[in-house]
């Protein structure tokens, strides 16, 4: 059975590609291109992994909340923030609100696949 990853990300040519990245490599995949949308989807749950944007919409750091969103609704879910705007402060507010890692971007595709695979199979 593919693994579920939910992908939230509000620019749209890098959710297109981390989706069509992550559909390629056996993972079903959903995705979310604004705050609402990704709450919606994470209140239904299920999800086995979480790419979650830090900025959404031109806000600061939504991101913390739908990090602890998660937490919430898919206690077991891999959760890995991504942030082009990185910095200790970020890192430990992001581990201190449940994210497993945070990812600088820009990053390669296959550095992003090989990071949830490795978290998905300590689970």
């Amino acid at each position: 059975m593919a693994r579920r990853l939910l992908i939230i990300e509000d620019e749209t040519a890098i959710r297109e590609a981390l989706v069509m990245f992550f559909t390629h490599s056996r993972y079903s995949v959903d995705s979310a291109g604004d705050r609402e949308t990704a709450r919606a989807r994470l209140e239904k749950g299920g999800y086995d992994a979480v790419l979650v944007d830090l900025r959404l919409d031109g806000a600061d750091q939504d991101g913390f909340e739908l990090v602890a969103l998660t937490r919430a609704r898919c206690p077991s879910a891999k959760v890995v923030l991504l942030t082009a705007y990185g910095s200790s402060e970020v890192e430990a507010e992001a581990r201190r609100r449940g994210a497993d890692e945070v990812l600088h971007k820009p990053r390669p595709l296959s550095e992003i696949a090989r990071l949830l695979e490795l978290l998905l199979t300590e689970a």
